[in-house]
């Protein structure tokens, strides 16, 4: 089933996001792409979802439909996501955030606890404490010396993307729908019959290096809701990572401790998995959702 389109014209920027289900379903499910990703990659997680509920997914501030002004801050999307949850009214919604996403929807979660029941945060991308204003995080004076701002970013159709990736690691880990749904909607018309990746190179690359402006870990602990940390092989937290770590995406860049932060936090620790938890078992990221609507209202002090 194709989910249904729409823009929301915010204070700041233009969101994209899409439907799937009826709005007057009482059982509704909010989902947040990683950086340099797309809403369109939650698609084979919605087909394992049921059918009555509400699933809506959105497209950050400068990726896939949404505008692309700047500034690309953690604080700064989460701010996007809370007018648009507010003027859509969503209340007691099980919220799921891959990576960046998962971040951001604490941030949602504290500004706006009535927006949700319950959480998973898929890596959600949040280091352990003593990381954050550590300084030192990048060899990289501007954004447009980070490698990632030099992606290429201008491809004749999604197939010939989708052709250059699937060999390549770790897009060869994914299941091959995935891929397809990643490289078909994240690309967008160009100029000269050409097509441009929908984030942006230089947008990704500013995601990446704002990743330490955040007071994340003043918030966490004042979530009462229930959170389920979906984590992949961990790597070394006793020190901060160099630039080539930083980008791998085979282990995991979150906190081995972060759900016992949260005061209703449980840790699932997938040592067998990438970072790219969705896109190589989204089945498995289904079943974690499909069990938590299943629950159903929690009551919180």
């Amino acid at each position: 089933m194709q989910p249904r389109e729409h823009r929301f014209a915010g204070k700041a920027v233009e969101l994209c996001y899409f439907e799937w289900g009826s709005s007057a379903s009482t059982q509704t499910i909010v989902l947040l792409h990683a950086t340099g990703f797309h809403a369109r990659c939650w698609d084979q997680v919605v087909q394992y979802l049921p059918p009555e509920a509400r699933i809506i997914a959105i497209d950050l501030r400068g990726h896939g439909r949404s505008g692309k002004q700047a500034p690309y801050v953690w604080s700064t999307f989460a701010g996007d996501i809370i007018e648009l949850l507010e003027a859509l009214k969503i209340r007691r919604a099980v919220g799921a955030g891959h990576s960046m996403g998962g971040h951001c929807l604490v941030q949602v979660t504290h500004a706006l606890p009535e927006a949700f029941d319950r959480l998973l945060l898929i890596d959600p991308v949040i280091m352990s404490p003593e990381l954050y204003g550590a300084g030192g995080r990048h060899s990289y004076d501007r954004v447009e010396d980070h490698p990632v701002s030099r992606r290429r970013g201008v491809w004749g159709s999604w197939q010939e993307m989708f052709d250059r990736f699937v060999p390549r690691h770790p897009y060869s880990l994914w299941r091959r729908d995935v891929l397809e749904d990643y490289c078909r909607y994240g690309l967008l018309p160009g100029v000269a019959g050409d097509w441009t990746l929908a984030c942006p190179p230089i947008v990704e690359a500013s995601v990446y290096m704002n990743n330490t402006s955040t007071d994340v870990h003043a918030k966490i602990a004042k979530i009462q809701q229930p959170v389920t940390v979906m984590r992949a092989k961990s790597r070394d937290f006793s020190r901060l990572p160099d630039e080539g770590e930083r980008m791998d995406f085979s282990m995991s860049p979150t906190w081995p401790g972060l759900a016992g932060a949260f005061p209703h936090g449980e840790d699932v620790y997938l040592p067998e998995l990438t970072h790219f938890i969705p896109m190589q078992d989204p089945v498995l990221v289904a079943g974690y959702l499909t069990r938590m609507l299943s629950v159903g209202s929690t009551s919180r002090a």
